[in-house]
C-alpha cells in the first residue's frame, strides 16, 4: 500500500486530505511541522509527501531539501496559498514534482497523486 504524508500547519487541510486519500486506499500520515514531518519520513519512508510551502518554523523549502537528502526517491508535491513563483521554481529545482495553489480542487489533487503513484 502506498504511503502518503501530509505536512501542513492547518489542521483542517490535513484532516480533509487524510480522509479523502484514505478512501482512495493510501496509508496516511500527518505532520503539523518540519520536525514531525522529518521524523515520519525517517520512520515510515512515505512514497509521496504533500508539503505546504508556508509552515511556521522550518519552511516548506527547507523541509523539502531535508526530505530529498534523506531519500531522493520520495515524491514531493508542494501546496502553496501564495502565488510565489520564485519559491515554486526553487522547489522544482530541489526536486518537487509539481505544486498546487490553495484552495485546491480535491479531485485535481487525487488525479495527480494517482498519476505519480503509477509512475513511481
Amino acid at each position: 500500500m502506498n504511503k502518503i504524508l501530509v505536512v501542513d500547519d492547518q489542521y483542517g487541510i490535513r484532516v480533509l486530505l487524510n480522509e479523502i486519500l484514505q478512501k482512495d486506499g493510501y496509508q496516511m500520515f500527518q505532520a503539523a511541522n518540519g520536525i514531525q514531518a522529518l521524523a515520519i519520513v525517517e520512520e515510515e519512508t512515505p512514497d509521496l509527501v504533500l508539503l505546504d510551502m508556508k509552515i511556521p518554523g522550518m519552511d516548506g523549502l527547507e523541509i523539502l531539501r531535508r526530505i530529498k537528502d534523506m531519500n531522493p526517491n520520495i515524491e514531493v508535491i508542494m501546496m502553496t496559498a501564495y502565488g510565489e513563483l520564485n519559491m515554486i521554481n526553487e522547489a522544482m529545482q530541489l526536486g518537487a514534482v509539481t505544486h498546487f495553489a490553495k484552495p485546491f480542487d480535491i479531485d485535481d489533487v487525487r488525479a495527480v497523486i494517482a498519476e505519480n503513484m503509477k509512475s513511481s
